[in-house]
């Protein structure tokens, strides 16, 4: 699926206005840094005024102007970083400053054959729109490593999240180095989902391409192009067989059948043929999973994931029931 020419352009202009967002916040840096440190504009200012003199020097056939620019201005940058961490700030707080260092927020980067393509963030930017991936946004803003907490575990339920998040976090850790799939299953509302958006939300702020789908969502969209829309399933494939991260959440909740299992292995194998990373999450147990799936799938999840089961009890029942109490103990609280 391509985007459409409003599309396109909704994304460089969100390129341009990062831009001049981080532009804003160099100027503001260099400003701060001026009005702090003595003397530190001045030494700026003679750059240019060093760069003139040179200039006119090599006009008139000094053959070691260059050389003594360039010996001048290592020994000007040199002075501006001593004096930087002289007054407590970064050395390279006067660095440009990008949101996405690969393209430097312009959205294209130079492939090794010398072309240009579309950055990794630009492609995230594409997913968003095409697939309406907003609620994965949604939900990464409430699940996320900085509200994970393990106050609803308690034995070995609490031993098996805390390997979990572990998992997780080396999952994150050796992404760009190691090619690792994930497959969390156990008991309903156990944190398999919530561990899902924490690691989405992390390589999502990486630059990272991540597609995040409920198993039944991404079967209906293969169903729509395969059967009403077949010009787009070329592109649907594409971008779901090269992103960075797949994410198919409650497996088992589709209505399964020939075609959801065809596409179902096609999916994994095509992304294993790729190396690229898949995470699964399902409320199936493993025997159940072997009966409703082929042996195909089955050997294929086995054998090329880490399994990781979750038990415990229905979190979101239990903050339900922690949330109605609360108001009856505050009052019992005040009355005593």
């Amino acid at each position: 699926m391509a985007l459409s020419n409003s599309q396109y352009k909704s994304i460089i202009r969100n390129y341009e206005h990062t831009r001049d967002v981080n532009r804003s916040l160099s100027s503001a840096r260099r400003e701060e840094v001026n009005t702090a440190i003595p003397g530190f504009r001045e030494l700026a200012e003679s750059v240019s005024t060093l760069a003139v003199s040179s200039a006119r020097r090599m006009l008139d056939g000094d053959d070691q102007a260059l050389e003594q620019l360039h010996r001048r201005l290592r020994e000007i940058s040199c002075r501006q970083r001593e004096l930087l961490t002289e007054y407590g700030f970064p050395v390279d707080y006067l660095e440009p400053v990008y949101t996405c260092p690969s393209c430097q927020d312009t959205g294209y980067v130079t492939a090794d054959s010398g072309l240009r393509e579309k950055c990794r963030c630009f492609r995230q930017q594409e997913i968003r729109l095409l697939y309406a991936q907003s609620n994965i946004q949604d939900m990464i803003r409430q699940e996320n490593f900085s509200t994970l907490s393990y106050q609803y575990y308690q034995g070995s339920d609490l031993n098996r999240f805390e390997a979990a998040v572990e998992l997780g976090r080396n999952f994150i850790r050796d992404f760009d180095t190691e090619y690792h799939n994930l497959f969390f299953y156990g008991t309903v509302g156990t944190g398999k989902s919530f561990l899902s958006g924490c690691i989405a939300g992390e390589l999502l702020q990486t630059g990272h391409s991540v597609i995040y789908f409920s198993a039944s969502g991404l079967f209906d969209i293969l169903a729509h192009y395969s059967f009403d829309a077949r010009d787009g399933l070329a592109d649907f494939h594409e971008d779901l067989y090269s992103c960075d991260l797949l994410i198919i959440d409650d497996l088992g909740t589709e209505i399964t059948n020939s075609f959801v299992t065809s596409q179902l292995f096609s999916c994994l194998n095509e992304r294993h043929l790729r190396s690229r990373s898949t995470l699964i999450s399902t409320n199936l147990g493993l025997e159940k999973l072997r009966d409703r799936y082929s042996d195909r799938i089955f050997s294929r999840v086995t054998s090329g994931f880490t399994l990781c089961k979750l038990t415990g009890p229905d979190i979101r029942i239990l903050k339900k029931r922690m949330a109605n109490t609360s108001p009856a103990i505050q009052e019992n609280n005040t009355t005593s």
